[in-house]
C-alpha cells in the first residue's frame, strides 16, 4: 500500500523515531555502500526556490542509488490546462516517487489523491514537515534526549512552526513558541496537538519563551511569497530578534537553531548564528539524512505492499 508523507501528523511517535534513528545510521556511514532504490526514478516538482531541500534531496537520491528527475513547473502541461488529477496519474506511471514544493497545500494533497505512488511534501505555505524531523535529529543529536526538551520558538508561526508543532507532540518535546498577535501557528494544528496532551504555549513576549530554554529556533519573519507585507512584518516582528540579550535568558548551554536561509541583522545576529552554541549548520545537514530514511520507508513500504 502506498503512503505519503505531507504532514508530521502522517507518521506515529514509533514511526518518527524509526526514520531519525535511520537518519543516525545513514549518517554515520552504515550502509553507504547500499543502493537500496536502484533502478528507481524519483521527481522533484518545486514551484519555490530551493537551496537546501533541492539539493539534499537529489544527492540523498543519487546516494540511494535511484535517479532524480528535476521538473520545471513552466515545462509541465500543468500551465497549460492539463489537471493536476491527470499529471498525478501519468508521472505514476513513469516514476515510483514524487517530491513536491507548492504554495497551496491543497495542491499537494491533490497530487496524494490521485498518484499511485508516494508524494513526498517538500514545503508548503502551511507545513514543513522534512524539516520538522531534521530538527528533532538535530535535537536529539545534540541534547542526547527528546521529551522534557524545552524548545523556545521564535518568530512567525509560519509552516516551519506548523511542522514543529506536530513534531514536538509526537516526540513529546516541551514546545513554548512567542509571536506576535496575528502571527500565531495556525489555530487548528495547535488546538489538535493540545487535545492529544501536548505541552504547546503560545506567547506573545519572547523573553518569557526562551526563559531557560534548551533549545532556541527561529526562522525568517518573510516568507516565500510574502515580499509585499516586508516592511508590514518587520515593524510587527520589532522586538522578536534573536540577539545575545535574548539568548542570555535561556539555560548556558541552550543550542541555537534556524532552519536558513536567514537574514542576518533581521530575525537573528551575526553574533548569535556564528555563535559556539549555533548548531543551523548541522542542522542543514540532517536534511540529507532524514530524507534518505524518509525515501527508503515509502519506498520500501510500497515495494512490499504493506
Amino acid at each position: 500500500m502506498k503512503r505519503d508523507f505531507l504532514t508530521v501528523k502522517d507518521l506515529s511517535a514509533d514511526e518518527m523515531i524509526t526514520i531519525i534513528n535511520r537518519a543516525f545510521e545513514l549518517k554515520s556511514g552504515k550502509d553507504a555502500s547500499a543502493c537500496p532504490l536502484i533502478g528507481k526514478s524519483i521527481g522533484l516538482y518545486f514551484e519555490k526556490a530551493s537551496t537546501r531541500t533541492r539539493i539534499s534531496f537529489q544527492t540523498g537520491i543519487y546516494q540511494l542509488g535511484a535517479q532524480a528527475i528535476y521538473i520545471n513547473p513552466n515545462e509541465l502541461q500543468l500551465g497549460r490546462g492539463e489537471t493536476i488529477e491527470d499529471t498525478a496519474r501519468v508521472l505514476s506511471r513513469y516514476l515510483q516517487g514524487f517530491v513536491i514544493r507548492a504554495y497551496s497545500h491543497k495542491k499537494i494533497e491533490k497530487f496524494a489523491e490521485n498518484a499511485t505512488i508516494p508524494i513526498i511534501n517538500a514545503l508548503t505555505d502551511l507545513h514543513h514537515p522534512c524539516q520538522a524531523l531534521a530538527d528533532v535529529m538535530t535535537i536529539k543529536e545534540k541534547k542526547k534526549r527528546l521529551k522534557g526538551v524545552r524548545l523556545a520558538y521564535v518568530g512567525d508561526g509560519n509552516n516551519v512552526a506548523n511542522s514543529l508543532i506536530e513534531a514536538a507532540s509526537l516526540a513529546e518535546i516541551d514546545f513554548v513558541l512567542a509571536c506576535p498577535k496575528g502571527y500565531e501557528p495556525d489555530s487548528r494544528i495547535y488546538k489538535t496537538a493540545c487535545s492529544n496532551g501536548a505541552k504547546i504555549d503560545v506567547l506573545s513576549d519572547p523573553k518569557a519563551a526562551v526563559k531557560d530554554a534548551d533549545v532556541i529556533y527561529t526562522d525568517v519573519w518573510v516568507s516565500m511569497g510574502q515580499e509585499k507585507e516586508a516592511e508590514k512584518k518587520k515593524k510587527a516582528f520589532k522586538g522578536y530578534q534573536l540577539n545575545k540579550g535574548l539568548l542570555s535568558l535561556a539555560k548556558p548551554d541552550a543550542i541555537v537553531m534556524h532552519c536558513l536561509p536567514a537574514h542576518r541583522g533581521e530575525e537573528i545576529t551575526d553574533e548569535v548564528i556564528d555563535s559556539h552554541g549555533s548548531i543551523v549548520f548541522e542542522q542543514a545537514e540532517n536534511r540529507l539524512h532524514v530524507q534518505k530514511a524518509i525515501l527508503t520507508m515509502l519506498l520500501d513500504t510500497q515495494n512490499r505492499g504493506d
